[in-house]
């Protein structure tokens, strides 16, 4: 699964294998929207309160910290913090930098449970913008473990 965000976490692209993780095959317009304020993805996302908000809010932290005039991110979080579920693990700010080799829990809609990898990448002439790899692995035991950073030596 795939997918292609600007920098204000609107979809730009994405390819079918992802229409197939969403209940009704519908990509979200806004995948930060969707991940943060929806409860079908508080479903699919599983372990939502502990796996994804908590890596995920702060995303949103860091987006508006470099782009404070981006009316899209300053409207999600009003609606976060408007949000009893998502206000007070957004108020307390808690740095998370990327989600790149992270492994969480996923309700997949065709597949089942089990836990999706991340691969994350920005485009160098598209600050902000994102391009996300997911790659599903069903079951209820994890694959892996993070990954070490790379180094060079």
């Amino acid at each position: 699964m795939a997918y292609i965000t600007d920098a204000s976490w609107d979809m730009l692209a994405y390819n079918e294998a992802l229409t197939t993780m969403f209940p009704d095959r519908k990509v979200p317009g806004n995948i930060m929207r969707w991940m943060v304020l929806d409860p079908v993805a508080r479903r699919t996302l599983m372990d939502w309160h502990t796996a994804w908000a908590p890596m995920v809010l702060p995303q949103l932290r860091a987006a508006l910290a470099s782009r404070p005039e981006d009316g899209t991110l300053r409207q999600i979080e009003k609606e976060v913090l408007a949000d009893p579920e998502t206000a007070a693990p957004y108020d307390a700010g808690n740095p998370y930098p990327h989600p790149d080799g992270d492994e969480r829990p996923l309700l997949h809609a065709e597949r089942g449970p089990g836990w999706v990898t991340m691969c994350a990448a920005q485009p160098l002439t598209a600050p902000g913008a994102r391009l996300m790899i997911l790659v599903f692995h069903p079951g209820a035991q994890r694959s892996h473990t993070r990954a070490p950073m790379l180094r060079a030596h």
